[in-house]
């Protein structure tokens, strides 16, 4: 693709990340989006432009009819925000694949997804090779700050042992879907069996730690996890949720990698509501060893939405096939 030519994109997935794409990418001159898919009733018909919350109309419709879309639309590559799990967004994406088109996806477990699904990694690697297009999955976490940027660091280490990646969150920060997922609100009785449901909990987490270990050439022989909650001692507040003392405020999720018989990965996150001291730290034991600490931590939406738009031009212009994080050039922000 000529670097100055303008990209076409389709936005699939009209919630809040992918409104929030739409309009963060008008911003940019080189992209023009193209058109818009969402199965919403209160969406389909509607013009993109109030559904995202613009100014100005872009004479665009939303449409449910994705086959419609992705054949009636000349474009270059499709931004994908529907859903985190790949069994449940797999037949989406092979449709986009199937039109030839490129996909960014914030599909959490599309982060690194050949050892939890295998099979089907494999058919979409096979399907975009055929028809020479590449498919990405990434974000901030995952695709970033607990697995990406931990890899980037170890650049400069000539021997890595562990690497340790910690995540803290103040969730009163967050939207209401996001402080629902880490189970804010409920009783310590019902959240074990809502962990056990996949009502609540941080998807990608494993994915984080296959991608770390893949790119440092590890073996993971075994994942130990766990997830615990974190209790209120006090009342609690949020634009959205009371939390009294004893019930949920958030989540300790925790998954350990183990090869050669001892653990050279652990990656915690921690997302609660009065979160005292929100960061994300990464700790590379090697030659030379590193502790980086991003006080605040880095912002979820916007660094997703940033993600999202900076990775496009890689994955246009890369080899056909699903790539992961560390199969591309570096992102860095698009300033255009």
């Amino acid at each position: 693709m000529e670097k100055d030519r303008i990209m076409r994109v389709i936005q699939y997935g009209m919630g809040s990340i992918g409104s929030r794409i739409v309009r963060e990418l008008l911003k940019k001159r080189g992209f023009e989006l193209v058109g818009a898919i969402d199965i919403a009733p209160d969406k389909v018909g509607r013009e993109v432009s109030e559904v995202a919350g613009l100014p100005e109309p872009l004479n665009l419709p939303v449409e449910s009819d994705p086959a419609r879309v992705l054949t009636s639309t000349r474009a270059d590559v499709v931004v994908h925000t529907t859903g985190s799990h790949l069994p449940q967004i797999f037949s989406q994406l092979e449709e986009v694949v199937q039109r030839g088109l490129n996909v960014v996806s914030t599909s959490e477990e599309l982060i690194y997804p050949f050892l939890r699904h295998p099979e089907l990694s494999s058919q979409l690697d096979q399907l975009a090779r055929e028809k020479g297009v590449t498919v990405l999955g990434t974000g901030v976490n995952p695709g970033f700050v607990m697995d990406t940027l931990a890899l980037v660091l170890s650049s400069v280490c000539l021997e890595v042992s562990e690497v340790r990646v910690e995540r803290v969150i103040d969730v009163a920060t967050r939207r209401y879907p996001f402080q629902k997922k880490v189970g804010a609100g409920l009783s310590p009785e019902k959240f074990p069996s809502a962990v056990a449901q996949g009502r609540i909990g941080h998807v990608g987490l494993t994915e984080s730690l296959y991608l770390i270990a893949h790119g440092l050439g590890w073996t993971i022989e075994e994942i130990e996890e766990e997830t615990t909650p974190i209790l209120a001692e006090s009342p609690l507040r949020t634009d959205y949720i009371e939390v009294g003392p004893g019930m949920v405020a958030g989540i300790d999720q925790l998954a350990q990698g183990i090869s050669g018989g001892r653990e050279v990965l652990t990656l915690r996150f921690q997302a609660f509501i009065g979160a005292p001291k929100p960061h994300d730290t990464i700790e590379v034991e090697g030659t030379p060893p590193l502790q980086v600490t991003i006080n605040g931590g880095i912002a979820g939406d916007v660094a997703t939405v940033a993600m999202v738009i900076n990775s496009l031009p890689r994955v246009v212009a890369a080899e056909p096939g699903l790539k992961t994080m560390i199969d591309l050039p570096l992102p860095h922000a698009a300033l255009r």
